[in-house]
């Protein structure tokens, strides 16, 4: 079996693009794509980016015992489907991009799960990240904004922090980080 990766970190701190990236120039490493009850973003597709489920859909699951993590946040469940990752993991590592009470239900049950934080410069910086975005209504950026500290009080809880103050000098310690970590454990 392979390596289960967990990153995290607040909202618009840049984990999703990083994770793209280490998806797209890594062979043996790939994202695993979380359940969700919210609606999709523009140019977001169904079984890539989520599985966009109903309420009801995503409620039996839960009572399948059909998740690894399940959350609601922000009005909307998110899931972490275990089918997809353990079948990924027979030949791929997985990243699972999770938000912090996901990344410690998944710890508890799976200790040597790798949880990497990726922390913005600062919180100006995260603002104006989010505010560029253009995606957020002015009551979805202050919930998102709101629950940074809260995230971001979970640091030293876990494995690695990665500041996003620059795009490929974090990927490179993120990539750094997963490859010393595979290599450990084989």
């Amino acid at each position: 079996m392979k390596k289960l990766i967990a990153i995290s970190g607040p909202a618009g701190v840049g984990k999703g693009t990083l994770v793209q990236m280490l998806t797209e120039r890594n062979e043996d490493i790939v994202a695993s794509v979380s359940c969700t009850t919210r609606a999709p973003r523009e140019g977001e597709i169904d079984g890539v980016h989520y599985f966009f489920l109903t309420k009801e859909a995503f409620l039996q699951k839960i009572g399948e015992d059909g998740f690894l993590e399940y959350d609601k946040h922000f009005d909307n469940y998110y899931g972490t489907p275990k089918d997809f990752v353990f079948e990924t993991l027979q030949s791929k590592n997985v990243i699972l991009e999770i938000e912090v009470n996901g990344v410690m239900a998944v710890k508890e049950k799976y200790p040597s799960l790798l949880t990497i934080m990726v922390v913005p410069p600062s919180l100006e910086a995260l603002k104006n990240r989010l505010i560029g975005r253009n995606s957020e209504t002015e009551e979805t950026l202050q919930k998102r904004l709101a629950r940074v500290e809260y995230e971001l009080s979970f640091r030293d809880r876990y494995d690695e922090v990665v500041v996003n103050d620059d795009l490929e000098q974090a990927y490179s310690k993120l990539l750094k980080i997963i490859r010393s970590e595979i290599t450990i454990r084989r």
